[in-house]
């Protein structure tokens, strides 16, 4: 009888673990490969063992690693996570299949590399300095005139260590904060990165690529708060059209910067800001995007980030048949991102039967549930609840999405009273 094809996925945590059941309705069985000893305690809820038929634990020995995945023959070796990405490339480049190789896999995870990359490519980039002097990194500061920068780590994962910086004693406090830091997966900081604050407007291209072709899946604009003491705090995805001027623009730019990173094959999720000198990166990540936002993506244009990436995988043809064509929305979409005020014991949600209520409610993904501690939110991963909207009509989206932005507040929560 013969053997059902196998895909190995790199650290299937986060949105990517809807990966391997798209796979298995393809008619193929999916390995996890394990890129650390542990899950981090922040992705371990997401990990779903029950939908791969093996379980790889990446020990630290390359060659052990990648012999027990080459034992399964797999068609195609893809990253989940962030953190998965560099080992996918090692794997799929050692084993020769479809792969982004492992000559720009620093690049595709060093924030400060990937902004050279683009820069030695000839596209515009922001102003930049990787330091771990404080000298050097004070100097830096002065010859930018003292204005607002970005301190962040070489690697960092979603919103985790950014720090936004007015003034030298801010940039003193990151620099002390990062220095001897860790991320949010237990990895200590391996050095930061300092970037001069881009002003303008933020957005996210989710794209899948295939031997260099890229395709936009979807294209989003990015709502921020300044709330809780944090800048420019994600808000909320509102979903574009593919047919609007600044999305093309974007989306041009967006496969230069792919080019430039050596992005050929699968995932990918670009952050950018359009200023008024045109599109700048902010980051890239070789891999689908977080927060859920491929599910709703789903259910907003049809195949989205996740469907696109399983066709690039095990179907090319099909991919190469659409790849040109411009997603069309079905459903207007919001994701909303839920701000906690406060830390604390949650007892309940009592407004969420009101916003269930909503004509355009989709779905509530709840990640402090009563019982147990919600955050005060301060990065991407201290949201309590991401809240999705979908509905025919835009302007019945965008009310619901205004009603949410209200609710959430004090009276959102209900906390348990500490003495």
């Amino acid at each position: 009888m013969p053997r059902t094809p196998i895909v190995a996925i790199v650290d299937a945590y986060s949105t990517s673990r809807m990966l391997a059941p798209l796979f298995a309705e393809r008619g193929y069985d999916c390995i996890h490969v394990q890129s650390t000893e542990e899950i981090p305690a922040p992705a371990a809820h997401s990990f779903l063992a029950e939908n791969f038929v093996a379980n790889i634990i990446h020990r630290g020995d390359d060659a052990a690693t990648i012999a027990a995945i080459a034992a399964y023959e797999p068609v195609a070796v893809i990253p989940g996570m962030e953190m998965g990405v560099e080992f996918a490339d090692l794997v799929s480049e050692t084993l020769r299949l479809r792969t982004n190789g492992t000559a720009l896999s620093t690049a595709r995870r060093n924030k400060f590399e990937m902004i050279e990359a683009i820069r030695a490519a000839g596209l515009p980039a922001t102003e930049q300095i990787q330091t771990d002097d404080w000298d050097a990194l004070a100097a830096w500061h002065a010859g930018l005139g003292g204005r607002r920068v970005v301190i962040k780590p070489k690697t960092s994962l979603g919103n985790d260590g950014v720090f936004f910086c007015d003034d030298l004693d801010e940039v003193r406090g990151a620099y002390e904060a990062l220095r001897d830091g860790a991320d949010i997966l237990g990895v200590p900081h391996s050095g930061l990165v300092a970037q001069e604050y881009i002003v303008g407007g933020e957005f996210c291209i989710n794209t899948v690529s295939l031997d260099g072709v890229h395709h936009v899946c979807d294209i989003w604009r990015y709502e921020h708060l300044n709330v809780n003491g944090v800048r420019d705090l994600l808000g909320a995805f509102h979903l574009l059209p593919a047919c609007d001027p600044e999305s093309i623009r974007l989306a041009e730019y967006t496969f230069m910067v792919l080019d430039a990173l050596g992005i050929k094959n699968g995932p990918a999720h670009t952050e950018l800001r359009l200023t008024k000198d045109g599109p700048r990166l902010i980051e890239t990540g070789a891999r689908v995007a977080g927060a859920d936002l491929p599910i709703l993506t789903t259910t907003a244009i049809g195949d989205g980030h996740l469907e696109w990436t399983v066709d690039a995988t095990v179907d090319p043809e099909r991919f190469k048949t659409r790849c040109y064509d411009e997603y069309e929305i079905v459903k207007h979409a919001v994701s909303t991102l839920m701000i906690s005020p406060k830390a604390g014991k949650l007892v309940s949600y009592p407004l969420m039967e009101q916003v269930e209520a909503l004509e355009s409610f989709h779905r509530a993904r709840v990640f402090a549930k009563p019982g147990g501690r919600v955050p005060m939110t301060i990065n991407d991963w201290t949201v309590p609840v991401i809240i999705q909207l979908a509905h025919e009509v835009r302007g019945s989206v965008q009310r619901d999405y205004a009603t949410v932005r209200y609710l959430d507040g004090p009276s959102f929560y209900q906390l348990e009273e500490e003495s």
